[in-house]
């Protein structure tokens, strides 16, 4: 591959047939930085996650008055629940549902229609970094809004306000059950302990922030460390879920939040609230271990699944010496050699495989509806990794038999919708000067134009960037 070619498919999100031809290597990727718009049209009309919680509290009160039948009746020895409360109940699941459709029709949209896929390329990173999973029903229709409000903003910032914003953002709080830890010498958990309930300390959350989020594993933080960042986060919960004591439309609630000082990794907190784990994020925002296991993530992402040791040690040293500010690790990014090399580094993901091959069409618009089926067709669902550690970033998990025949149905499927198209011409235009000899001569081969182009998209140069 050309450095052109290496801009539009390693860094970006593939060519686009209706690409305007200014897409010139590395001073477009790196115009990208400031062009970048954290809220493009395609999300407009995506609905927000405070409205989703009044969703959210509404189904509640329904499972709760159906739950409240269903006990009269049995009570009465008669039949059934009410048919209109089930109904209800039917009904608010399918909107909860589509709010999660309409959240991936608008990722997809984005995706297609954006003119710069190198700053797409890196919310699709960070959200993966920060992951949740749809598998939690309360999670589903929150999974949009938690990229495009705690991800997207601050993609372009430091990455301390990155953290912060996905630590405490709802879906967060929801997915790893923080919503659920209370302080246990909180003033909430005195009066549970005084009526005789109590909930406890959860450290889901905090052990993924050390593991996953910051450190990284193995990176000397100890069972006593994830102990103390549960304490600090103790507070941050989700207003109007009814698991909670005391709603009170804030995020943080003092009420549940366990006093006292915190020691995390040999450093003293004696802040007050919502201010001690805001000192404590700050700090490991900037840890050197945050630095390097970053570095490591995003040098695999663009270098290859063994990242170069090099390219590690310039991401980290920007990363260090900027405290944190992401631009700068983009432009160490764009500026590593290792990254430009001519032969393939990376296997395309199905989310990066079928967004490149749709691009590649210049479609811009998809049947609502239809983008969450085709990811899962394609075995890579969005927003359901099913782990707090995201989908895997590795040739070995995608590149197997069954995934493979998986791209050519869906190839095939593409190809015969789009139409009479001189799949030559198109990938010249997608490959500029990358397109190897094989491939050209598969299209020579092919029975039909529609089968020259069902092979374009999976060939080795679509399959791979």
């Amino acid at each position: 591959m050309n450095e052109r070619s290496i801009a539009l498919n390693r860094f970006g999100l593939g060519a686009s047939a209706r690409r305007t031809g200014d897409e010139a290597g590395r001073d477009w990727l790196t115009r990208q930085i400031s062009a970048y718009d954290p809220w493009p049209a395609a999300l407009a009309s995506t609905t927000s996650s405070a409205a989703i919680l009044r969703d959210i509290g509404e189904l509640q009160t329904i499972y709760r008055d159906v739950r409240q039948d269903k006990r009269a009746a049995d009570a009465n020895g008669t039949s059934s629940p009410n048919e209109a409360a089930l109904l209800m109940r039917r009904d608010a699941r399918g909107v909860l549902r589509r709010h999660y459709n309409d959240a991936v029709d608008a990722r997809i949209v984005a995706a297609l229609t954006t003119p710069t896929p190198f700053a797409e390329r890196l919310v699709h990173f960070w959200a993966n970094h920060f992951a949740i999973s749809v598998d939690k029903i309360n999670v589903v229709p929150l999974a949009g809004a938690f990229e495009f409000e705690a991800i997207r903003p601050h993609v372009m910032g430091r990455f301390g306000d990155l953290l912060k914003a996905a630590e405490t953002h709802p879906a967060m709080l929801l997915y790893l059950d923080q919503f659920r830890s209370l302080g246990p010498n909180s003033p909430v958990a005195q009066r549970q302990a005084g009526a005789g309930r109590q909930r406890g300390l959860n450290e889901n959350l905090a052990r993924e922030i050390l593991e996953l989020h910051t450190l990284g594993a193995r990176s000397g933080y100890t069972q006593a460390d994830v102990t103390e960042l549960a304490r600090a986060l103790t507070g941050w919960t989700v207003p109007g879920i009814r698991a909670m004591d005391d709603a009170d439309g804030a995020a943080f609630q003092s009420q549940r939040h366990e006093p006292g000082v915190r020691t995390l990794l040999g450093k003293r907190y004696a802040q007050d609230g919502a201010a001690q784990v805001d000192a404590i994020l700050a700090d490991l925002a900037v840890h050197p271990a945050t630095a390097r296991h970053l570095a490591t993530k995003l040098a695999v992402h663009f270098a290859g699944d063994t990242p170069p040791a090099t390219m590690v040690a310039r991401l980290e040293t920007a990363f260090i010496g900027s405290s944190g500010d992401l631009p700068t690790v983009y432009r160490a990014i764009i500026d590593s050699p290792e990254a430009w090399v001519p032969q393939p580094l990376k296997f395309r993901t199905p989310w990066e495989w079928s967004i490149a091959a749709i691009r590649a069409l210049g479609t811009t618009t998809i049947a609502p509806g239809s983008g969450s089926g085709l990811q899962a067709q394609l075995g890579q669902q969005v927003w359901k990794p099913g782990q707090p550690n995201g989908f895997d970033d590795a040739a070995a998990t995608w590149a197997g038999p069954d995934a493979l025949m998986r791209r050519v149905e869906a190839a095939e499927r593409l190809a015969q919708r789009a139409g009479p198209v001189d799949a030559r011409a198109l990938a010249q235009s997608l490959f500029p000067d990358a397109l190897t000899a094989p491939t050209a001569a598969a299209f020579q081969r092919a029975d039909s134009p529609g089968q020259a182009l069902a092979l374009l998209l999976v060939a080795p140069e679509m399959l791979r960037r």
